[in-house]
């Protein structure tokens, strides 16, 4: 008579093929990068959410607005008292929802043009020039397929704002898609959701492509000899290093962004009429620090942010990868 099989001796069902197929899957490296960018995007954006939305009222006030000329300590207490905590956090929900694909988008081109076009063999260390321009090229990936939701935010972060030239704040503020929505309607389609495109990609891909040069680089340095990986704090002293880097030299062109994406808002267009004559605008009004508005809680934020950003992605990524591994033994 037959004796019945054990669990351990028992021939793998559909179920767990298909479960092992999945592992095996996730753990692709382009498939965990972009799991990893997702998550240290989010991760990232929300631990910085009111320095970042006190960057860009501080970027889009020109000559005649100070509504927010103050030292960061006081404007931050003056988001608070006039919107608390929903102030802080005010476009952090559309932030994110950009951010996860913009950031995992990122992340994943990175690696599938490392692995597929600039490796010379595969697992080949790249130059810095060669980092610089594979990173440049995943930010311009990026930015097309998310820019909308950018543009959104931006206007999400504004109008509750205390600036004279909006009047008297809403009671009910409209969300994402209906600001979305408003703007494809009453400001030119497909074209308004694209506006400011231009001095974004000429920031964003300068901006990535330093922020993968540095961090490699710097990580790389940073590894002690005879090991494949830093710490914890290393990595995340490597992450802040690479965007203060990345972020102070190109910060122009967020700013340049920044004004281009309420170019036609009510109460708040600037009216340039092209990227030279808002930059000839900015410096004749405003002098050349009128390019580096808001630049004092963009590089606070900056440390927290990109040290997060890097360290959750590395942790993520890790994880994903090593489901191969596991696959291999539920297989044996």
């Amino acid at each position: 008579m037959s004796t019945p099989l054990s669990d351990a001796t028992k021939p793998p069902g559909p179920a767990d093929v298909q479960f092992r197929g999945l592992r095996e899957w996730l753990s692709q490296p382009v498939v965990a990068a972009f799991c990893g960018g997702g998550v240290a995007g989010a991760v990232s954006r929300t631990v910085v959410s009111p320095l970042e939305r006190l960057k860009i009222l501080m970027q889009v006030q020109s000559v005649g607005r100070d509504a927010y000329k103050m030292s960061v300590g006081q404007a931050l207490a003056k988001m608070w008292r006039e919107e608390g905590w929903r102030g802080f956090m005010r476009g952090n929900g559309t932030n994110c929802i950009r951010i996860v694909p913009y950031s995992a988008v990122q992340f994943s081109s990175y690696n599938f043009y490392k692995r597929h076009i600039f490796e010379t063999t595969p697992g080949a260390e790249l130059t810095a020039v060669t980092r610089l321009v594979c990173g440049g090229i995943a930010g311009i990936t990026s930015v097309f397929l998310t820019y909308p939701l950018d543009i959104v935010r931006t206007r999400l972060s504004i109008q509750s704002a205390s600036f004279a030239e909006l009047g008297n704040r809403p009671q009910e503020l409209p969300g994402m898609w209906s600001t979305m929505a408003t703007m494809y309607r009453s400001e030119g389609g497909v074209a308004a959701l694209y506006r400011g495109i231009v001095p974004t990609v000429a920031g964003v891909a300068p901006y990535v492509g330093l922020n993968f040069m540095v961090y490699e680089s710097v990580r790389e340095y940073l590894t002690p000899e005879g090991e494949q990986n830093p710490n914890a704090a290393r990595k995340l002293l490597a992450g802040a290093v690479s965007g203060a880097v990345a972020q102070t030299c190109t910060y122009p062109f967020d700013v340049l962004r920044r004004r281009f994406q309420i170019n036609t808002m009510s109460g708040m267009g600037y009216k340039y009429k092209s990227l030279p004559d808002a930059i000839r605008v900015i410096v004749a009004q405003e002098g050349v620090k009128g390019l580096y508005k808001g630049i004092v809680p963009n590089l606070l934020k900056v440390a927290p942010s990109m040290a997060s950003s890097w360290l959750s992605f590395e942790l993520t990524r890790d994880f994903m990868t090593s489901l191969k591994q596991e696959a291999g033994e539920m297989s044996q």
